[in-house]
């Protein structure tokens, strides 16, 4: 595979650099994933809770390649219709408009029946031709001509039927169109592909047979910080160690839902748009909506604010 500005992935530490330019803090197996899918052409599955970066991972790498990202947002009922292509219906009706008004002259010196259908059938293989084609994100990343990244994201929350149609995709980089034939991409332009999943149900074995695996968990202290950091810059270093402290010691909390980087950074900005230096239980009280989503996981929390504050405040 050949793309331009390749030479942003020649080696783990150069994508792990180029990402942190892009304020997309990530782990060395993060990195070696994103190295190997593009060396070993093969897609990623990226598993992990939601709201811990899978795709993000994916726009990243398309702004670090200077690639568009073409993301398919999987859903139950999720079809090739909307997956791969579709026919241009309307356009299809306009043409058997014209068709019709120029019937008499399309059978001019047709003999007999056999001689009209056999014209008449000409056109109906003009009608199933890419000029009626709507592609769909599938088909779309094998036609761009300057490879992209391809973002199948959510992937848990299509049918089992739907993982059978992207067997093909993945396996080959081509799909099979019936009344076409078998569209491939292009020779060293092939996407890279990355497959995400909340783990809401299993994946099958063969769509994980062709991908590699990329498990994205909660991130430690230590990184959680340095992503608020490159993330928001401006907020205050003792600011920062206490809602990361914080957010690390709720994670270990019975929660419904325990919040992820997404809030870690939204209650950041909360905090900083506030005007605030310092957490203190007022505070906190006051902003718990930003970072739990569920009635009954800011009850819990709030009977124990006091002393969770605390020990984010006093561990710095």
């Amino acid at each position: 595979m050949a793309i331009k500005n390749e030479d942003k992935l020649c080696s783990i530490d150069s994508i792990q650099n180029n990402f942190e330019s892009l304020n997309y803090i990530c782990s060395p197996e993060i990195a070696t994933a994103v190295y190997l899918s593009y060396h070993l052409e093969k897609p990623v599955l990226i598993e992990g809770p939601p709201g811990v970066g899978k795709t993000e991972l994916a726009k990243t790498t398309a702004d670090m390649l200077g690639l568009p990202c073409i993301r398919l947002q999987c859903y139950e009922g999720l079809d090739e219709s909307k997956a791969i292509y579709e026919w241009k219906y309307g356009k299809q009706l306009l043409y058997t408009q014209v068709l019709k008004e120029a019937l008499r002259e399309i059978l001019g010196g047709a003999k007999g029946l056999s001689d009209s259908v056999a014209k008449l059938h000409e056109f109906g293989d003009i009608f199933f031709s890419e000029d009626f084609l709507e592609p769909r994100p599938l088909l779309k990343a094998l036609q761009e001509e300057d490879s992209c990244v391809l973002l199948i994201d959510e992937v848990d929350k299509s049918d089992h039927e739907f993982e059978s149609l992207l067997l093909e995709m993945l396996s080959d980089y081509q799909l099979s169109i019936p009344e076409i034939g078998t569209v491939k991409a292009i020779p060293d332009k092939k996407p890279i592909i990355f497959l995400t999943s909340n783990n809401s149900r299993e994946i099958s074995d063969a769509l994980k047979r062709r991908c590699l695996h990329l498990y994205i968990p909660f991130p430690d202290s230590e990184l959680e910080g340095r992503i608020v950091k490159a993330r928001i810059p401006e907020i205050p270093e003792r600011l920062r160690q206490q809602l990361v402290r914080f957010i690390q010691e709720l994670r270990e909390m019975d929660l419904k839902k325990v919040p992820a980087i997404s809030e870690t950074i939204d209650w950041a900005r909360t905090l900083l748009l506030l005007h605030t230096e310092s957490l203190n239980p007022d505070l906190v009280r006051q902003t718990l909506n930003v970072i739990l989503k569920f009635q009954e996981d800011v009850e819990t929390v709030e009977a124990e604010l006091q002393s969770i504050t605390h020990r984010a405040i006093k561990s710095i």
